[in-house]
């Protein structure tokens, strides 16, 4: 059974650059609107795998005024924007933000790259930008997991040693010694001290301000 070609969307109101695209994007169909509104109003029977947006379009309106309300009912659809008539840091602004189009291409338009836009569009974006994102936060969570199993296995093996110096001791330990000993910083033994105490495994006396969150000296 042949595989369906990928349904791009343009919203264009030029009849000469819509032929251009026609002969740019053979083999894709094509589903042409010349507003905003229109296209809004097509997408309950349209089901675009790419969208192609003109900025200034018939009857006064503009494309980028839409992004929006595209982004919120085709969240997943990648969007290409094409114009001659955007400033550089309304470029930028079409570009940035969770409703943003995904490419933004100057007319005129090199046809070779559009073609090549669309392509890397249907490859990179889509359904599969967002499996690609949840694997990334996967990962991210699993790196943080295990470099705070890390964290917690060294500072009770740190704390383990701390003991057994100084089980049976009832005088004031010496911070700054298990500091470079351990080569951490203060305030970590300050709150190793502070936790052994508070877990009645050291007495007060080794560390006696336990209580405060202040750091005195030795």
């Amino acid at each position: 059974m042949a595989q369906k070609a990928p349904t791009v969307l343009v919203i264009e109101d030029d009849d000469y650059q819509y032929e251009l695209y026609e002969e740019t994007l053979e083999g894709y169909q094509l589903v042409r609107v010349r507003t905003g509104s229109e296209a809004l109003a097509s997408l309950p029977r349209v089901q675009p795998d790419v969208l192609i947006l003109d900025h200034v379009l018939e009857k006064g309106e503009l494309g980028l005024d839409f992004l929006p309300e595209f982004k919120e009912l085709l969240p997943h659809v990648p969007i290409i924007i094409v114009s001659g008539a955007l400033e550089v840091h309304e470029q930028l602004r079409a570009l940035q933000g969770p409703r943003r189009a995904h490419y933004c291409l100057p007319k005129p338009v090199d046809l070779r790259q559009l073609r090549r836009t669309v392509e890397e569009a249907l490859r990179e974006c889509g359904p599969q930008e967002v499996v690609r994102q949840f694997e990334a936060l996967e990962r991210s969570q699993r790196i943080d997991a295990v470099e705070l199993l890390s964290r917690s296995t060294d500072r009770l093996s740190r704390q383990n040693q701390i003991l057994a110096r100084l089980r049976g001791q009832r005088q004031r330990a010496n911070i700054s010694a298990l500091a470079r000993e351990f080569k951490v910083a203060r305030r970590t033994i300050i709150r190793d001290l502070q936790e052994l105490i508070r877990r009645g495994q050291l007495p007060e006396e080794v560390y006696p301000e336990w209580r405060k969150p202040g750091e005195p000296g030795d």
